[in-house]
């Protein structure tokens, strides 16, 4: 399956991702055959939660620092609560999130990972879903809200939560395909 063969996607994570929804994303745009750079803040390795304990390391392909948006395709932002509460209060990570929204190329969020997408001020008027403790929070960010396995908003997809995956990984392989 090398439908993805040209594109170049994102996933941006620190510490504390929910481990499924860094790797499920990951492995399905790789066996639609794109290239998938793990991009952080932090070098060398992030560490995953997953369920009640942290869970296995990833390495970080590059740091956030040295990557352009230009350069991919899609930008996939994986939840857990701790990983996008570190991204929203790191203003290089949300410059850079802002921009990949403003391009028109897709933006895929899952569960706790639209906290990053509320820093960047683009939410009003858009409609997304997120782990349902969240929605306060977006819809004070000016977004409409909505309890589906997947929303899709223009270039903006988002799922609630892992048993979402399936959905997840299909849409964001639709919209690149």
């Amino acid at each position: 399956m090398e439908q993805l063969k040209n594109k170049r996607i994102i996933i941006l994570s620190e510490h504390g991702f929910e481990q499924s929804e860094l790797m499920s994303p990951k492995e399905a745009l790789e066996k639609a055959g794109a290239t998938v750079d793990v991009v952080s803040p932090e070098s060398g390795k992030i560490k995953a939660w997953k369920d009640k304990d942290w869970g296995i390391e990833v390495p970080v392909d590059k740091a956030l620092e040295n990557v352009n948006p230009d350069d991919y395709d899609a930008l996939v932002l994986p939840g857990g609560v701790m990983n996008p509460d570190k991204l929203r209060q790191n203003k290089t990570a949300v410059d850079f999130v802002k921009t990949f929204m403003q391009s028109g190329k897709p933006v895929a969020a899952i569960c706790h990972g639209p906290q990053t997408l509320v820093e960047t001020g683009l939410l009003k008027g858009r409609t997304l879903t997120s782990y349902p403790s969240l929605q306060t929070d977006l819809k004070n960010a000016g977004a409409n809200w909505e309890d589906k396995e997947v929303v899709q908003d223009g270039n903006l997809i988002t799922s609630r939560r892992p048993a979402d995956l399936e959905a997840f990984n299909s849409a964001l392989i639709k919209a690149l395909g």
